[in-house]
């Protein structure tokens, strides 16, 4: 299969263009590199260096046959400051992308996001559940998916989008507003303490980059569809610093700062939809997960 990744060169991109590498695709990495790394595009992938909202000299040239949507302007408090710019990328950005794809007749599968659509969740959130963004961010994602479905009514398209859950691994970055994962574990690689904002009793949904790079190759494979990408196991921020206790074997000490406004209190998914019709579920434990990316982020052989 030819392919393009938008975000290529991104943390889950990256991860998803490798995985289309290994299964022996030609692959092409759409990527602005404002927070990309060209190192973090795999060998045997080509790099093109473009804006996600201007695609079509890329498309024109690959030609592609899938393309994988996860350039993002993925920063809820940028979104909340610049508002326009947010949605020029990923609202401006996705239409653009599909219209490109319309173009060349290939399939988009689009990286949306569970936690910034869903709100506050009482029990692990169903596709079908009350939409309840809470930020610019999230209401542009919601769009995007809205563009994908009404696509795929106009034009008879099998796009897809994927509802992910709090993605972790190696190769995510731990400035700005990056995982609570890659955040505590590059402190504790620098010896620092991570802070718990709050009581550390916030639950999210925790799940592996290598398995939602799975899932997203295969969403390829379904005509159309909103999926959560997620475990449905909740995890509090207490219990991960347990688990990344044992992971790392080091005596994580943490400190406690005051909560911060906005943040969801309880983020979990159910995943029941993509384990019936992508046939796909989460096999890598949090403890198993964990202790790979503590590799990447301890520098470890």
């Amino acid at each position: 299969m030819r392919a393009i990744v938008t975000g290529g060169a991104g943390f889950i991109g990256s991860h998803v263009a490798e995985a289309l590498v290994a299964r022996g695709d030609e692959v092409h990495v759409l990527d602005d590199l404002t927070s990309g790394k060209p190192e973090n595009v795999p060998a045997g992938a080509e790099l093109h260096v473009a804006d996600v909202r201007e695609p079509d000299g890329v498309f024109d040239t690959v030609k592609p046959e899938r393309v994988f949507h996860l350039a993002a302007q993925a920063s809820v408090s940028v979104s909340v400051k610049e508002p326009r710019f947010d949605a020029e990328v990923n609202v401006l950005g996705t239409v653009a992308v599909l219209v490109a794809a319309l173009d060349h007749g290939a399939q988009v599968v689009f990286a949306s996001t569970g936690g910034a659509i869903y709100g506050e969740c009482e029990r692990p959130a169903r596709e079908d559940d009350e939409r309840r963004p809470l930020s610019p961010y999230g209401t542009s994602k919601l769009a995007g998916e809205e563009y994908l479905a009404a696509w795929n009514r106009l034009h008879g398209t099998g796009h897809v989008s994927l509802r992910y859950g709090n993605v972790y691994g190696p190769r995510q970055d731990p400035h700005g507003e990056a995982g609570v994962v890659a955040i505590f574990l590059r402190a504790v690689a620098d010896g620092r303490r991570p802070t718990i904002f709050g009581d550390g009793n916030d639950v999210r949904d925790y799940v592996y980059v290598g398995e939602v790079a799975r899932a997203t190759l295969g969403a390829s494979d379904r005509n159309g569809g909103v999926f959560n990408v997620a475990t449905g196991s909740p995890t509090s921020v207490l219990d991960l610093v347990e688990a990344m206790r044992a992971a790392t074997g080091r005596e994580i000490d943490p400190v406690h700062g005051e909560p911060r406004l906005g943040d969801l209190r309880r983020s979990v998914l159910d995943p029941s939809l993509a384990k019936l019709e992508l046939h796909w579920r989460s096999e890598v434990s949090l403890e198993d997960g964990l202790r790979e990316t503590w590799r990447f982020f301890s520098g470890a052989d």
